[in-house]
């Protein structure tokens, strides 16, 4: 009898574990919607650094990095997940374009946020978290843009600097988030 019980309490958090990366990719894959393009740069500001960084938090450093290696393949795949773009097709195509070192760069984002956050229970250490997070991000979106510009200085105007003040908005949110929900969340996966 008990061995049944223990069969059933891990089959239960095995499928809540499942349902937890879904949602975290879908999360992403929403948020890559919400996109504003900028003048002079390839690049959209997004909600999705916003949103791997929440993932991350949310479900853990393992959970999270799964969460966002799906969301990839997906999008390799060929599903709309990716931010719209009226150049580039969806599919493998968008890593290898100018938001590819971004794109790259969320699961280790998803796994560092979660990793550092720990149970989220100090504010110091959530925030330390999601600013790591969203300086991974940058440099695998710099990394990227570095190889297709050939220039650093240029890699940094087109892809990190017009989005510095929007990402300390992001990091707060994130903070907020992740220091009220984390805890009871990860308690049940």
């Amino acid at each position: 009898m008990q061995m049944e019980t223990t069969l059933v309490r891990d089959d239960t958090r095995a499928r809540r574990r499942v349902v937890a990366v879904l949602l975290g990719t879908a999360m992403v894959a929403l948020a890559a919607q919400v996109a504003v393009p900028l003048p002079g740069t390839p690049v959209p500001m997004t909600l999705q650094p916003l949103a791997v960084i929440v993932v991350g938090g949310l479900l853990g450093p393992e959970l999270g990095a799964v969460s966002l290696l799906l969301y990839l393949a997906i999008g390799a795949a060929g599903a709309p997940v990716f931010t719209p773009s009226p150049v580039l097709p969806p599919g493998v195509g968008r890593l290898l374009g100018p938001t590819g070192g971004y794109l790259f760069a969320y699961p280790l984002a998803a796994y560092a946020v979660g990793r550092i956050s720990g149970d989220a229970r100090q504010t110091v250490r959530v925030a330390a978290a999601a600013l790591a997070g969203l300086l991974l991000i940058h440099v695998g979106g710099l990394a990227q843009l570095m190889l297709l510009t050939g220039d650093t200085g240029q890699a940094a105007r087109l892809g990190t600097i017009p989005f510095l003040i929007g990402d300390v908005g992001k990091v707060i949110v994130a903070a907020l988030i992740l220091r009220f929900g984390t805890a009871s969340l990860r308690a049940r996966l």
